[in-house]
């Protein structure tokens, strides 16, 4: 396994990623973008990298924060706020990662998809609603609120979000409206809803936040949800 930090740029700022490649695995492979959660990019979005190179894939984990570092809840609330309004600026971050991955040699630039965390899964989906060539789009506990939902009509891949049902940072009428947007943009959708979930399920360490009722780590979820990728993965990239 060979792991690198890449520093990119992007509107004049640095950021740091994470790439991770299983150098025993010869030639082309799928390429995966990983958008990390809300407070910047960790050590669960290199583990996912990680995690997806054992399986054959090339993986690079963006950095949309800058800085390739972590930031406080407060910090990242108040940056998120502006981001979230700003579609041309979310995807210009998630294309500049993107760009960063199928410049890998390993990359099969005719199968890509793009995953993400919070408000990473946010930045995923938006890539798609720009025409982004991929094949698959997966969010977890992500955001699906958008600026401009008549977007989806661009989105060519297949969309899969896990949401927990419990999640009071995406609730029901934030889902509801998610599902009139993928049916009004006719997109390949789907949606694995899971009971008793909140936010951050799939994050081991979202329990240290001490907030049960909002975040938390579920371990049955997490495994449901990383199967579920799996399985769209099989169908999407082959």
């Amino acid at each position: 396994m060979r792991t690198e930090t890449i520093n990119y740029a992007v509107d004049g700022n640095e950021h740091q990623g994470h790439l991770a490649i299983d150098e025993a695995v010869d030639g082309p492979r799928p390429a995966i973008l990983v958008c990390h959660e809300g407070p910047g990019l960790g050590t669960h979005e290199r583990d996912v990298c990680e995690r997806l190179a054992s399986l054959g894939y090339v993986a690079f984990a963006l950095d949309y924060h800058g800085g390739g570092g972590r930031l406080s809840r407060a910090e990242a609330m108040a940056r998120l706020a502006d981001l979230r309004t700003d579609a041309d600026r979310i995807r210009r971050l998630g294309r500049a990662g993107l760009d960063v991955l199928l410049d890998q040699a390993q990359a099969d630039t005719n199968r890509v998809a793009a995953i993400g965390y919070c408000f990473g899964g946010t930045m995923a989906l938006e890539l798609g609603r720009a025409g982004v060539d991929l094949k698959a789009i997966v969010g977890f506990h992500s955001g699906l609120g958008t600026p401009r939902p008549d977007d989806a009509a661009n989105i060519s891949g297949s969309v899969l979000v896990n949401i927990g049902a419990d999640d009071p940072i995406i609730p029901p009428d934030q889902r509801a409206e998610f599902e009139a947007e993928m049916r009004a943009g006719s997109v390949d959708w789907q949606m694995l809803l899971l009971g008793g979930v909140v936010h951050s399920f799939t994050n081991p360490d979202a329990s240290k936040a001490e907030m049960p009722t909002v975040i938390a780590y579920d371990e049955a979820a997490d495994r449901r949800s990383w199967a579920a990728m799996l399985g769209l993965f099989a169908d999407t990239l082959g």
